[in-house]
């Protein structure tokens, strides 16, 4: 709101989010001759990788796969320095990406959406930022990430202690500097993991935390060469027609073949070649039935815990960091570069809290069942109110004032990932039950754009104003979401995936298991017939 005037900004469509997904919507939304505000909550583009500046951030996609792909110009003057960049350079290209597009006028910083409210007499949306200013739009998209909502328990005392906390995506701008510290970190999630390689190797004393032991795999990462940079150029086209075609949009895919066609040797042997291929080949590129058969998934499982005793001297804490309550793959899978062996080190302590839990923080430290700890600093590892997280902090209400929050309290349900039944214009990259958010996500993004934008444009070149799913498209493909994970082994193990790492939130699938290449079908499929299982008015 002009404070001057009382008017209203007005815009054909505001977005949420300055991220990848929330610059891809404003350079497609601006070709498309469309008047875009984007509100970003920090001080700068680059959403996840603006955020995430903690030791050890990096990528676990392959660095040109995980580049935008829609500009061959782009891809040519941009060079990485890794197979898998580090968060610095990351962050960088994003910002360069940022001023070559001269995104930034059209980018409101330091503000972050509050709330968002659907008219239906003009069938508009009014976005409101926490100071309370206020614009109008027609379009609303949400570009706020699957894991931008940071979860910390609800550890009684935690307001108490008299050192420096934070969660790791609030890592602080400033250096940290931890070498005489005694710094306590809570998790070993795939961040933790990330975190506690890096800071382990010059530390006064790091104790972990860990309730739940993770799998985890080597990243293998290596500079890029000089005489390779030509050579990776050259491959942009063939490299992005096969992230299409795989089914994670990675450059590996899963092996169709059951792991018991092999002979016991062959197999070993076949886990070892994946095992010492840098990335995700692992996980996503293993045998099919390893996702869905636990005798299938135990062999994989066992393999991996043999590796981990193997880099950890001490038996017990190697006991302690293999996973025992659910099977390899299962849950996001952590890349490593030297985390195992960081608990070799003397000064470096882990507490299991499954035997001793946390019970208070105090002044000092922290207590646990068993003892009580002086620490100097405290890092949250403890993950994020993942996919729907996001929406739920912000009161997004739809027709009847609807709050978005209540209409998914028993799990969300969508079209695509994309729209909710009774909130019309307003569309979620990246939402719930949306490929995306299993997926290497700049390829699955790009797809989410392009779709929103042009059915955007088809609504505004067919003179109507609104578009939403139908109530009866939108439980159809709920129950596709759900039929499709229904067999997998990854809905009977508590996770981000499923919500279970929430207290209190309902236990549901929030993402989308049936593959990339079959969810760009459908998406493609409705568009082709007029936008079929939507109501365009």
């Amino acid at each position: 709101m002009n404070k001057q005037t009382g008017e209203m900004p007005t815009f054909d469509v505001v977005v949420i989010g300055a991220g990848i997904a929330g610059m891809y919507a404003l350079i497609r939304l601006r070709a498309l001759g469309f008047s875009v505000r984007v509100f970003e909550a920090g001080t700068d583009v680059g959403g996840t990788w603006y955020w995430n500046r903690y030791p050890g951030a990096r990528f676990d996609s392959e660095s040109y796969s995980y580049a935008y792909s829609f500009d061959a110009d782009l891809l040519q003057e941009w060079n990485w320095s890794e197979h898998f960049a580090a968060q610095p350079e990351t962050h960088r290209y994003l910002r360069h990406v940022a001023e070559k597009y001269d995104l930034r006028r059209d980018i409101q910083f330091n503000s972050r959406v509050a709330a968002a409210e659907y008219h239906a007499e003009d069938r508009s949306w009014v976005t409101t930022t926490e100071d309370g200013a206020k614009v109008r739009s027609q379009f609303l998209i949400t570009a706020i990430g699957i894991l931008s909502a940071p979860h910390i328990p609800a550890i009684p005392g935690r307001e108490t202690f008299k050192g420096r906390s934070w969660h790791t995506s609030h890592w602080p701008k400033e250096a940290v500097d931890l070498s005489h510290q005694r710094v306590a970190v809570i998790g070993t999630g795939a961040t933790a993991v990330q975190l506690i390689t890096e800071i382990s190797k010059n530390i006064g004393h790091l104790t972990i935390f860990q309730r739940t032991a993770n799998y985890t795999k080597p990243l293998r990462n290596q500079a890029i060469r000089d005489e390779e940079q030509a050579a990776l150029k050259a491959s942009y086209p063939e490299m992005f027609q096969r992230c299409k075609q795989t089914f994670g949009a990675f450059l590996h895919d899963i092996d169709p073949r059951s792991i018991f066609d092999l002979e016991p040797e062959a197999r070993r042997q076949h886990l070892e070649q994946l095992w010492n291929e840098p990335g995700f080949g692992f996980w996503l590129g293993n045998f099919l039935d390893t996702f869905m058969n636990r005798e299938a998934a135990e062999v994989v499982s066992e393999f991996v815990r043999e590796k981990i005793r193997q880099r950890v001297n001490d038996p017990k804490v190697a006991e302690m960091l293999t996973p025992r309550d659910h099977p390899f793959g299962t849950k996001r899978v952590p890349l490593e570069s030297g985390y195992y062996e960081a608990f070799n080190r003397p000064n470096v302590e882990l507490v299991d809290l499954k035997k001793h839990a946390i019970r208070r923080i105090t002044q000092t430290g922290l207590e646990t069942s068993e003892k009580a700890y002086e620490f100097d600093v405290i890092i949250f590892a403890t993950g994020f109110d993942a996919v729907t997280g996001s929406f739920a902090r912000m009161q997004i209400r739809g027709k009847d004032g609807v709050l978005l929050k209540d209409k998914w309290a028993d799990g969300p349900q969508t079209l695509f990932g994309l729209q909710g039944a009774g909130f019309p214009n307003m569309f979620t990259i990246v939402g719930p039950h949306n490929a995306a958010a299993f997926c290497n996500i700049p390829r699955c993004i790009e797809q989410n754009v392009e779709w929103v934008c042009e059915a955007i444009a088809h609504v505004r070149k067919t003179g109507h104003r609104s578009i939403e799913p139908k109530t009866d498209a939108a439980a159809a493909w709920t129950e596709h979401v759900n039929e499709q994970v229904e067999h997998m082994l990854i809905a009977q193990t508590d996770s981000w995936f499923m919500g279970s790492n929430i207290p209190g939130k309902k236990r549901a699938f929030l993402a989308y298991f049936g593959g990339a290449p079959a969810y760009r079908q459908r998406c493609d499929e409705s568009a082709a017939k007029g936008y079929e299982g939507f109501d365009i008015s």
